[in-house]
């Protein structure tokens, strides 16, 4: 190394302490090496006072990856049922007594949403629903072929691993045979949800009759087999503790390491209007970068971090950009997951394209339009087929 090249990495080092701090330099050290970050690294950077060290070095992830592109993705929300008896304690969306009326869409309803935005060249349609065991195999089936029938070209993101499983109990067959058969129906990649933390703990706690870590685990596994692409999420800001977000992303990275299916990674904040965790505070725009730039540091093995606009507003999303975040979503339409504070009830919760790109261009970084698999949108009208996702390392 030259005496040019040792002076301009000793100002660049010098330049990171001032930023990260010295209690944190060492994580930065590793960082810039490349080298896998431990469980205890994430719980320092969870529990280090300097956010902004902490951005800082998620940010510097995020543009060896992505350099100023900022993606978004024109999609449409249906949530077919609010039907559920799983009555998990985070949810406010399922039907209960002085709570949301219950409602179960027909074939009519969905083709009549998916109507709805017609002119709107969306490519992708994302639904997730309640566990109605009312619902029969067939009508799964008749959801995908509406869908494609309405849309032909969408790309179809539905049923989190807790609604596959209730989908193979009415199927009565082998969860591949049930995925291949989705498939080809018209499935092309499943959603995150339906663990919400890896934690044993928090399972038993909020919502026990779902799937735990291991069996959600397990049906992720049965995707990758068959080749669907999945997303990942986790919720925080309810009951789980710091170390529980720190064992949660460890245990997606080492499973991303076994499968290499998971395209996205979305931290969820919780809202708990309307839950049975209504005394817990709303969740705040600092707690959300730094679970954006936590999870950007510790999943070397995950190519974008999502920060969804909806969950965390979009003027926290913006900063998002700034703290390891790539990805804001999408233009939704309608969504009754969540709502935002103080306007619950409203399932209108849209951002046109317009508002999308003024969004990321306000926060100085250059939006890209994209399909579900992340291949570029080539203009406003035209869409690129799906292919097979393929991962990318992030350590090279």
């Amino acid at each position: 190394m030259s005496l040019i090249e040792r002076q301009i990495n000793d100002i660049a080092r010098a330049r990171a302490i001032r930023l990260v701090g010295s209690d944190l330099i060492d994580i930065y050290d590793r960082v810039m090496s490349g080298e896998r970050l431990t469980v205890e690294d994430a719980i320092r950077l969870y529990k280090a006072p300097n956010l902004s060290g902490v951005g800082f070095m998620a940010n510097l992830v995020r543009e060896s990856l992505h350099g100023s592109k900022a993606f978004y993705v024109r999609n449409q929300h249906i949530n077919y049922t609010n039907i559920c008896n799983k009555f998990c304690k985070f949810c406010s969306f399922y039907a209960k007594k002085g709570g949301p009326a219950p409602y179960e869409m027909d074939m009519a309803e969905v083709r009549r949403r998916l109507m709805e935005h017609i002119d709107v060249p969306i490519t992708e349609v994302h639904m997730v629903g309640g566990i109605d065991p009312r619902l029969p195999y067939q009508y799964y089936l008749d959801l995908l072929h509406t869908v494609k029938s309405v849309r032909p070209g969408v790309h179809i993101k539905a049923f989190t691993a807790v609604e596959l499983v209730e989908i193979q109990r009415q199927a009565g067959k082998p969860l591949q045979d049930v995925m291949r058969e989705l498939m080809d129906a018209g499935l092309d990649s499943l959603p995150g949800g339906g663990i919400e933390i890896l934690s044993d703990r928090v399972h038993r706690e909020l919502f026990d009759r779902k799937l735990d870590g291991d069996e959600w685990m397990e049906v992720a596994r049965t995707a990758a087999k068959v080749g669907l692409t999945q997303y990942a999420t986790m919720l925080y800001g309810h009951i789980e503790t710091i170390e529980e977000r720190a064992e949660h992303l460890i245990k997606l990275r080492a499973l991303q390491d076994e499968t290499g299916h998971f395209v996205t990674m979305t931290p969820l904040s919780f809202h708990p209007e309307g839950t049975e965790l209504e005394h817990v505070p709303h969740p705040t725009g600092y707690d959300d970068l730094r679970n954006i730039a936590v999870a950007r540091l510790v999943l070397d093995n995950f190519l974008h971090i999502k920060s969804f606009w909806i969950m965390n507003t979009p003027q926290v999303t913006q900063l998002a950009l700034w703290y390891g975040a790539d990805d804001v979503d999408g233009t939704v339409h309608e969504y009754e997951i969540t709502y935002k504070d103080g306007d619950h009830g409203n399932k209108k919760q849209v951002l046109t394209r317009k508002q999308m790109i003024k969004l990321i261009e306000e926060a100085g970084r250059t939006p890209i339009e994209r399909d579900s698999l992340y291949n570029e949108v080539a203009s406003v009208e035209e869409t690129v087929p799906p292919k097979k996702f393929i991962p990318l390392a992030v350590r090279q």
